[in-house]
């Protein structure tokens, strides 16, 4: 199933979701330990880096600084898509906010800081009506 590239496609129908929980990044010196459930995992020479619930950090005692809000774009993006990340990561930088973004195979991520979650949504949403 091959994704969209048409940017203005991507845009007008990116339906941005706010998943449930509170995210946060962790970096570790070696592998992802067993019976943990990251939702972001990428090898660095320097560490680990995995973004997983505030609650399961927590629980596990990992120490970090950001406390993020998880957006997805329900729209089934290529990965050879141009301009997406630019134009998501330039609207929100519009109305004042950060954005860390993911690219899966069928969607994009967005992680923003968990208060500007919904300010988030709304800009995205906008952003999206303009293509109409």
């Amino acid at each position: 199933m091959a994704g969209e590239m048409d940017l203005a496609k991507l845009l007008g129908g990116m339906r941005p979701q706010l998943n449930p929980g509170r995210y946060v990044y962790c970096t570790l010196p070696a592998k992802v330990p067993p019976g943990m459930r990251p939702v972001v995992t990428v090898a660095e020479p320097e560490g680990v880096t995995v973004v997983v619930s505030q609650q399961e950090a927590d629980d596990l005692g990992l120490r970090y600084e950001y406390v993020a809000a998880w957006i997805t774009l329900q729209i089934h993006s290529a990965l050879a898509a141009v301009g997406l990340t630019a134009a998501v990561a330039g609207r929100l930088a519009e109305v004042g906010i950060s954005c860390n973004v993911v690219a899966g195979f069928h969607h994009d991520h967005l992680f923003v800081a968990a208060d500007d979650a919904e300010a988030a949504v709304r800009a995205l949403e906008e952003l999206a009506a303009s293509q109409a």
